[in-house]
């Protein structure tokens, strides 16, 4: 089992900046592939970013595309998501995920991820 702990959010103005931490208990870190997903008010938790095993492969949704930037570090079991350009609409509770897994691709799909952290909030004012 692997314990995900979120860190980073806060409220930031439209065009600013933040980095989210997501530090992982654990001496098997770089056998999860791993994921940023975010739940705005009232709406679904939608993927954001995923990293594969190696750190290599990522993926985004489009419309993070050019913005926010995922990387981990596995000796220090830690992902990051750096978010740039933040919107008004990139309000939401951002959630790390981990599944375990031998495949060294990027997964979207929130149901295949069975570890979730308990989320840090970004604010982005207008």
């Amino acid at each position: 089992q692997v314990q995900l702990v979120e860190s980073g959010g806060g409220l930031v103005q439209a065009g600013g900046s933040l980095r989210l931490s997501c530090a992982a208990s654990g001496r098997t870190f770089n056998q999860y592939r791993m994921a940023w997903f975010r739940q705005g008010p009232g709406k679904e938790r939608d993927f954001v970013a995923g990293i594969a095993l190696s750190g290599v492969r990522t993926y985004y949704t489009d419309s993070v595309k050019g913005r926010f930037i995922i990387s981990r570090d596995n000796a220090k079991n830690t992902m990051y998501l750096q978010m740039n350009s933040l919107k008004p609409e990139d309000t939401a509770d951002y959630y790390c995920a981990a599944d375990r897994s031998y495949s060294n691709s990027v997964l979207t799909t929130k149901e295949g991820y069975d570890y979730w952290g308990q989320g840090t909030q970004v604010t982005v004012s207008s």
